[in-house]
């Protein structure tokens, strides 16, 4: 399946609240766009990988700030509280494990229980 990443983030405008671009085993390839901040939260059983496509944001973490832009990717080990912050948008892919809530170990408004498929 071809996925043509810039037809596939126009077709939605809400910040964080991913979408599901494809699925392969066992693993989903999901796509956000992020402005503003998140909230603190942690994964107990998932890793998850923020590859940016288009624009900047930083990933704290309790003991220090890592910049990503367009073309990198950092990945957030299992258990690691961290929270994204986007000064302006950003569109980012995400990898990691089908079923994984976007809010971790924490439920509140932002919680997305069910992404929707592109």
């Amino acid at each position: 399946m071809k996925v043509n990443l810039t037809t596939a983030f126009a077709t939605f405008a809400d910040h964080w609240s991913p979408r599901i671009a494809g699925e392969l085993n066992g693993q989903q390839v999901k796509l956000v766009k992020f402005q503003g901040e998140f909230v603190w939260h942690k994964h107990d059983h998932e890793d998850e990988l923020f590859l940016v496509h288009r624009g900047n944001f930083v990933m704290q973490f309790r003991d220090r700030e890592v910049t990503l832009s367009a073309g990198e990717f950092l990945i957030v080990p299992r258990g690691v509280e961290h929270r994204p912050v986007a000064e302006q948008e950003v569109e980012v892919i995400l990898f990691e494990p089908a079923g994984t809530r976007n809010t971790g170990d924490q439920r509140n408004e932002r919680t997305v229980e069910s992404p929707k498929h592109l």
